[in-house]
Formats: structure tokens, C-alpha cells, sequence
């Protein structure tokens, strides 16, 4: 049977708080105190929920594998190096963004979400047409550290306009530096070294997309459902 030690809202304490981040206190037991960054509101904390709330619970955003297939040519994955804060650098990533309060009463808030950041930062439309599958629904980054989670979307493009491919969408703190067009070989060579073309690391959700991509599960019978 798990065993789940209980965090309740009265057990919440807020030590700094802005639009963008917060960092709580969440005393597990008297005198015992355990620090989450987050985006999320006390009362929205992955760690008070029931697990009836947390098993259905929305990420707080979406991470994408965003696959070329144009006829006649070989397969790429799409990712852009944006300029990560806390790096200092342009890394290797895939495009990604927040789930929007507006994005929340859609159908399908992942999806939407996906679907929109795409557009926003690489300039390409997602067509019905287009192969668009829910990888994951949640993922957490980081658990030790803070409740942010992500969900991952493989978008396939089926021949694509790459006359859209654009960054010019990028919006707020949004800073990018060219894309980059991986075959499979490449994806492969950047897995191996564990860097990018320009040497520099990259992040686990940019790991998770070459793997993803390189293992070719997207091309199996069933993948391309908008779940």
C-alpha cells in the first residue's frame, strides 16, 4: 500500500511571490520544512491536491517534438536554440510555452496549447492533416526542486510550407537564434555527444525529443490520434 505523507494547505507558506514565480514552504511535519519554486498558487500546489485532483491535474506547460516529413525527402526534427536565462546561452530546444487561461477551456487545453506555440515560434500551421499525438500528459522537471511540469506533443507536419518557418513570433522575454534541421543521424550524433553544433549542453526536454525522434515510436500504427 503507498504511503503518502500528507501536505495540507494550512501546511503552506508563501516566502516570495511574484507574476512569474514563487517560491513555498511546505512543512511536512513539525519543525521539518521542505522549499518548492513554482508558478502555481498555494492552493493549485501539486502537493496539496487529492490524488483524485493530482491524477488529472493540467501541466503547467507544453513541450513539443515537432517532426518534418515533407514527400521524397528524409525526415527531420525541427528545434531553434532560444536564449535559456538561467544558462546564459542559446540552447538547443524544442518550441514550448505555458498553458494559457484561455487555452484551459479548450477541448483539449495540451493540444491547443501545442498548436499555438508552434505557430507562435516557428511560424508553421498545424493542419488537420498533420499527425499530432500526446506523448506524455505530465511530466515534472525537476520533483526535487519545484511541482513545474511539462507535457510532451509530437507534431508530424505533413509537407509543410517552410516558407512560414519563421521567428519572428516570439513574444516577452522570448529571444532566439536560427533553427536547426536534424536528421536522423544528426539527432543521434547530439545524443552521443551529449551537446549541441555549438558544444553547449541542452535540456532534458531536447534530450526526450531526439530520443523520441530517433527511436521512430512515432512512425508506429496508432500515433496519430490527437488524444
Amino acid at each position: 500500500m503507498e504511503k503518502r505523507q500528507r501536505i495540507t494547505n494550512e501546511n503552506v507558506k508563501e516566502l516570495f511571490g511574484s507574476p512569474y514565480i514563487r517560491v513555498t514552504d511546505l512543512q511536512y511535519a513539525p519543525g521539518k520544512h521542505y522549499y518548492n519554486a513554482t508558478r502555481r498558487k498555494p492552493g493549485d500546489l501539486a502537493a496539496v491536491k487529492t490524488d483524485e485532483e493530482f491524477q488529472v491535474m493540467l501541466p503547467d506547460a507544453v513541450s513539443c517534438i515537432v517532426i518534418l516529413a515533407a514527400p521524397g525527402e528524409e525526415e527531420k526534427l525541427l528545434l531553434s536554440y532560444e536564449f535559456r536565462y538561467p544558462a546564459g546561452r542559446f540552447l538547443l530546444s524544442v518550441p514550448a510555452g505555458l498553458i494559457d487561461s484561455g487555452d484551459k477551456d479548450a477541448e483539449n487545453p495540451i493540444v491547443t496549447t501545442a498548436v499555438r506555440e508552434i505557430q507562435e515560434e516557428t511560424g508553421l500551421l498545424v493542419r488537420e492533416t498533420d499527425q499530432v499525438t500526446v506523448v506524455n500528459p505530465l511530466l515534472f522537471s525537476t520533483p526535487g526542486m519545484t511541482d513545474e511540469s511539462n507535457a510532451l506533443v509530437c507534431v508530424v507536419l505533413r509537407a509543410p510550407d517552410m516558407g512560414l518557418l519563421s521567428q519572428e513570433g516570439a513574444t516577452g522575454s522570448e529571444q532566439f537564434d536560427g533553427f536547426a534541421l536534424l536528421t536522423r543521424s544528426d539527432a543521434l550524433e547530439a545524443l552521443g555527444k551529449g551537446r549541441d553544433e555549438r558544444g553547449n549542453f541542452y535540456s532534458m526536454y531536447t534530450w526526450a525529443a531526439l530520443m523520441y525522434f530517433v527511436s521512430g515510436i512515432w512512425k508506429e500504427e496508432g500515433q496519430g490520434k490527437r488524444d
